[in-house]
């Protein structure tokens, strides 16, 4: 019977006719069942019956076979004794049984049974034994299934080192070798799929070429060689993007499915890999054919497979890609829908599968397309939530983790796009960053985690206004257009955010060059992406964005018709139901609005109206693009209104801008324009919400001027912005309207916020409960030194923290914007006058105390006039040669040559005259009809009036001129809590800045030894040129309470947070002070030049050095607004100090000013002339 049974398997062999392999296995049942159970042949035959059971599983897919397989092997193994060289064969077949009801059921028991079995074989085969390298083949074939099922990287190591074993020893014309070569190059290849190290990658594509190329074409194995070696070629594709390499891939997958029959349990994922290899031709080529041929191999491999094969997910995931690359492509949403339903198939069917990750990944990707489609916030949370678990799950050394984390960035950046919160938009970055950084520099997806990173580093550009991501983001665009092949789908996508990229740019430094280049890349993109594209629309909108652009700048009308047209097609072919729709709306309304103000065509003007509400009707309550549209929608209610004169119209302007303030914007900086010409259309027409309009102007300064931010971004900003002629406009406006209080707290909130956050900063925190004192005060230090990796994450907790504590009724206003009942308290040791310069009119507003109601002055002054006195002492300074301490040079602040035929000290004492009969002597006059007739005053100058010397014009003493940054400085001065220790003077005096004598003061010995002669030595610490290197200084910064500085400094009036002190052979720049605790700081000395002067394009943003020594924490400094004379230091040091300790050995901060006063006056009486005496200031308490 047994002979009969081989006859008729060698038959089935050879021809494959399944009644062969019936007869077979009746044969060998029958010879089994006549066989006794103690005949030594019956082993034989259970193992012979085994294998038949085996064949026809795998040809039938029967379970029923593979369990009768199992039991037979099982008994023959049981009936071979330990020392029967047969036993180690029975052992192998028993484990091969074992992995095929592992592959079937995945049940992990079943490999590890199979592997013991196999280990077991391996120690009974001899090392000279022929069968040793197929016994060694099977062992490190189960390691890779561990591995597989497990991720376990000793799994595949043990895999490839017995892989290469079993080839070593295999002999070269052995018929096995080619299954064994197979076997090592998918080792290699899982081995270069975690870890991406190229040379696993083409040891895996050599012996995949050798072992095909030793397998005879009629070999039954060979279509399983073929698939492997495809699968190496597409690998080789996927890096390097060589599409030879996927044409190869594709035809060895062709011919792998041509040769396998119908009824092989191995078709089905031939025919996956045969799809997989499909969809990344039709991802490269774009053709519609190659896409249909996935989605039919995808679906007969699924309905092949069973429903309890642990590899249907696989082919259920791949099914899913292909639905949705349908989708994306055809855009009807019932291909996604039946996606995502085959993606939570794949996931609800793995459990712990290595695999589990992609299937978690690719579900997050199909919820995240209908959340792009429906707008379903829920979708991107599950998508969110999912992608977050696949990135857990996979190992962190592992191929697919750049991959991971580039997807999970794009899901944190929609959501910030959706919700507005920036610390989404910086896990983002962190995630992109990360991924590009772990993808090599030849992989093909390196282009796609650097557009990505591109596109969160320009929102976050367009949220926070910091240049540097500008130019981060157009790099990366760069790079990934380089690096993506002409004939890639994927290039017109990269196109577009190089163009974005040159447009964002191009709106903010004005280069027409970059608008250029934006429509050239958006031309290309165009030209690139198929007309049933669902993307098409994407590059049609901004594409209309950038012909707006250049109509605005040339006024060229054929631009504007082509934006209105390309507008009207992208709203055409973008669904109902697509998010994108209402932006889409809003950008053909503006066109529209844009061809009414050239043409003056009321329809367009309506039209537009339909469009923008039809936008603010689509867009969800939380979505940070909806004020940008209420915004919009009002502006063209504004130009309807002054049309047509309809009131209704004009309670539409100021509801909608109204309803737009309520929620975060996208971007920050274009509410802050839009709330201004709220402002403006609202001082003309309806002047009772010119309040409302400033005030959400202004509420959005601490979001625009975003505490992550370098102090120089921030400062740079309010250039930009020009929040100084915002400011002064605000407050302007609050005087007509008579709201003295509200332009004193507008005035406080637009001058010097940068300064103001670094005074937050340093907050005192007695009123709040310890925790939170004690978190509050550890987050602000962290920010206030910079000096962290994520400085973002930082500013968002103390945000978080800081919104919980205002959620306390009793600290419902901590750090926020102070009322005036609580500014006026800076006035309660003097009157402050605050000025302020606007086109209109110039004006001051004395706050005399706290209990006064505050007093508005119109000056009979212009702006003009007092730009025209600014540089009329800039020139006369530059007659004066005036440059640096102790220097005249000929490259001076003004023109040398004097135009006029006045002296210097004339036109000196008309200066002055003039700032006392139009400035100050009005304002003494109010002083004095209220009876303060001496005293300390503070000026608070703002635009046009800082660096004029309004201290200096008045003709006696009565007062004691002091200035200040912003009221809260001043209270803070007044409020901060004095030293307890004795008062420690630090002396720095350099002569020279460096060995060789450079930059020589001879007066900063002889000021030195005056201050050490007036003031006790136990009180003083010095610090003599070689000694005052930038380490030492720092040191005394921080340990004393007193600082004389005696030497050069130097005034950065593009970047004042470069201001700096210059040092023995080094500097000391102003934003390293800024970060610098200093807790026992009260009162500096600044005897240096240009230590004072204030950027006049800023409204008081005081980062000049003085200024910015108050906001490191000092009470009061004394500076100079233009460099001091050499000789001149020794005799103010000295009468400065003299009269300091002339009661004691511990004045007060407060005493700095009458000294400073005194000091000067001592000065004068040795008749220098006006350019030596007028820069002295004191600021502070």
């Amino acid at each position: 019977m047994q002979s009969l049974a081989l006859l008729s398997w060698e038959q089935y062999r050879r021809h494959g006719d399944l009644k062969d392999l019936a007869e077979a296995l009746s044969h060998s049942e029958e010879a089994v069942r006549l066989t006794p159970e103690n005949d030594s042949q019956r082993p034989d035959h259970l193992q012979g019956l085994a294998v038949l059971f085996t064949n026809q599983y795998w040809r039938l897919g029967d379970l029923k076979d593979l369990e009768m397989a199992l039991k037979h092997n099982k008994e023959a193994v049981r009936l071979t004794p330990e020392y029967d060289l047969q036993r180690a064969g029975r052992l192998q077949n028993l484990a091969a049984s074992f992995r095929d009801q592992y592959l079937r059921l995945g049940d992990l028991r079943d490999l590890e049974a199979a592997l013991e079995h196999i280990k077991e074989a391996v120690r009974l085969t001899p090392r000279d034994d022929p069968q040793r390298p197929g016994c060694l083949n099977r062992l490190a074939t189960l390691f890779g299934d561990r591995y597989q099922r497990l991720g376990d990287l000793k799994d595949l190591e043990a895999a490839l080192e017995h892989d290469k074993e079993a080839v070593r020893l295999i002999p070269g014309d052995d018929p096995q070798r080619p299954g064994h070569l197979q076997n090592l190059a998918v080792s290699f290849r899982d081995r270069y799929q975690r870890l991406g190290d190229l040379m696993d990658l083409e040891a895996a594509l050599q012996h995949d070429k050798e072992a095909v190329r030793l397998t005879p074409q009629d070999d039954p194995q060979r279509p399983g060689r073929l698939q492997s070696l495809a699968v190496s070629f597409r690998d080789q594709y996927r890096r390097f993007g060589d599409l030879r390499y996927l044409e190869a891939a594709l035809e060895h997958n062709e011919q792998a499915v041509r040769f396998t029959s119908g009824d092989d349990l191995q078709r089905p994922g031939r025919l996956q890999n045969l799809a997989v290899s499909f969809k990344d031709r039709y991802k490269r080529l774009g053709d519609l054919n190659d896409l249909e041929a996935a989605l039919k191999h995808d679906k007969e491999a699924v309905r092949l497979t069973a429903g309890d094969d642990p590899q249907r997910s696989s082919r259920l995931q791949n099914l899913a890609v292909s639905l949705r690359n349908k989708y994306r492509r055809l855009g009807d949403l019932k291909d996604l829908e039946v996606a995502l339903e085959h993606n939570k198939e794949a996931v609800r069917l793995t459990l712990d599968d290595p695999r589990k990750s992609n299937y978690l990944q690719d579900l997050a990707i199909s919820l995240r397309d209908r959340y792009q489609r429906l707008g379903n916030l829920r979708d991107l949370e599950a998508a969110l939530e999912h992608d977050k678990e696949a990135v857990r799950i996979t190992p962190e050394m592992h191929s697919q983790q750049p991959g991971r984390l580039q997807t999970l960035a794009l899901f944190f950046r929609d959501r910030y796009q959706r919700l507005g919160n920036l610390q989404d938009l910086e896990i983002a970055l962190e995630h992109g960053k990360e991924a590009v950084r772990l993808t090599p520099g030849d992989d093909l997806q390196r282009s796609d985690h650097l557009q990505d990173l591109a596109i969160s580093l320009r929102d976050r550009y367009q949220r926070l206004g910091d240049l540097k991501d500008l130019q981060a983001a157009l790099v990366h665009d760069k790079q990934a257009v380089n690096l993506t092949p002409q004939d890639d789908p994927q290039r017109p996508g990269c196109l577009q955010s190089l163009a974005i990229s040159f447009r964002d740019r191009y709106w903010r430094l004005g280069d027409p060059r970059d608008l250029e280049a934006a429509l050239e890349h958006y031309k290309q993109a165009l030209e690139l992406t198929p007309e049933d594209n669902p993307q098409r629309p994407v590059h049609l909108q901004n594409l209309a964005v950038l012909f707006q652009d250049q109509y605005q700048r040339l006024g060229d009308l054929e631009d504007l018709e082509a934006a209105l047209e390309h507008d009207k097609e992208a709203v055409s072919l973008t669904p109902q139901d697509d998010p994108q729709r209402p932006h889409r709306l809003q950008n053909l309304a503006v066109s529209l609005r844009n061809r009414y103000q050239r043409l003056g065509d009321l329809k367009d003007l309506d039209v537009a109206l339909e469009h923008n509400k039809e936008a603010v009707r689509l867009t969800p309550q939380d979505n940070p693009k909806r004020p940008g549209h209420l915004q919009n929608l009002a502006v063209l209610f504004r130009d309807r209104y002054q049309m047509l004169g309809d009131i209704k119209d004009l309670e539409s302007v100021h509801r909608h801008y109204a309803d737009s303030f309520t929620s975060t914007p996208a971007q920050p900086e274009r509410s802050w324009s839009a709330a201004l010409s709220w402002a403006s259309f609202s001082q003309k027409f309806s002047p009772q919400y010119c309040i409302i309009a400033f005030s959400a102007a202004f509420n959005l300064l601490p979001e625009i001027l975003w505490l992550g931010h370098s102090i120089s971004v921030r400062h740079d900003a309010v250039h930009r912005l020009q929040v100084e002629d915002g400011t002064s406009t605000t407050a302007n406006t609050c005087i007509a309207l008579g709201n003295l209080t509200a332009a004193v707290q507008f005035l406080e909130q637009g001058m010097a916020t940068v300064f103001q956050q670094m005074l937050q900063l340093r907050t005192d925190v007695d009123k709040l409960p310890e925790n939170d004192a004690k978190a509050l005060q550890d987050l602000s230090a962290q920010i206030y030194t910079g000096k962290i990796k994520n400085l973002a994450r930082v500013v968002n907790d103390r945000n978080t923290l800081l919104r919980k504590i205002r959620s306390q009724p009793t600290l419902k206003y901590f750090l926020l914007p102070k009322p005036y009942p609580e500014l006026c308290h800076a006035a309660q040791a003097g009157p402050i006058i605050i000025c302020n310069s606007h086109t209109d009119s110039c004006h001051t507003i004395l706050i005399l105390n706290p209990e006064a109601e505050p007093i508005a002055l119109k000056l009979d002054v212009t702006l003009d006039q007092l730009k025209a006195q600014q540089k009329n002492l800039s020139r006369l300074l530059g007659q004066c040669g005036i440059r640096a301490r102790g220097t005249a040079s000929s490259r001076l602040l003004g023109r040398q040559e004097n135009s006029s035929s006045k002296s210097k000290e004339e036109q000196f004492e008309d200066l002055l005259a003039w700032l006392w009969q139009y400035i100050v002597s009005p304002v003494y006059r109010i002083l004095q009809s209220n009876g303060i007739q001496n005293g300390r005053i503070w000026w608070l100058p703002t635009g046009a009036f800082t660096s004029l010397p309004l201290h200096a014009c008045p003709q006696t003493d009565q007062f004691i001129h002091s200035y200040t940054t912003t009221l809260g400085s001043l209270i803070q001065g007044q409020t901060g809590k004095m030293s307890n220790g004795p008062m420690k003077l630090s002396v720095i005096g350099i002569s020279n800045t460096d060995s060789k004598g450079g930059n020589y003061l001879a007066g900063v010995s002889q000021e030195v030894n005056n201050i050490l002669s007036v003031v006790p030595n136990s009180l003083v610490e010095c610090l003599k040129n070689e000694q005052a290197t930038v380490d030492a200084v720092q040191k005394q910064l921080q340990n004393c309470s007193w600082i004389h500085l005696a030497c050069h400094g130097k005034q950065d009036l593009l970047m004042p947070t470069k201001s700096r002190l210059l040092l023995y052979e080094s500097q000391l720049e102003l934003e390293t002070i800024l970060q610098m605790p200093l807790e026992y700081a009260q009162v500096v000395f600044l005897a240096a030049c240009q230590t004072a002067t204030g950027d006049s394009q800023l409204v008081n943003e005081s980062f000049h050095l003085g200024g910015g020594f108050i906001a490191a924490g000092f009470q009061g400094a004394v500076g100079t607004m233009w460099s001091m004379k050499d000789d001149d230091g020794p005799v103010v040091a000295k009468a400065f100090y003299s009269y300091l300790f002339k009661d004691g050995p511990q004045p007060q901060a407060t005493d700095a000013a009458e000294a400073l006063h005194f000091a000067v006056r001592e000065l004068r009486k040795q008749n220098v002339p006006y350019e030596q005496w007028i820069p002295f200031i004191h600021m502070g308490i």
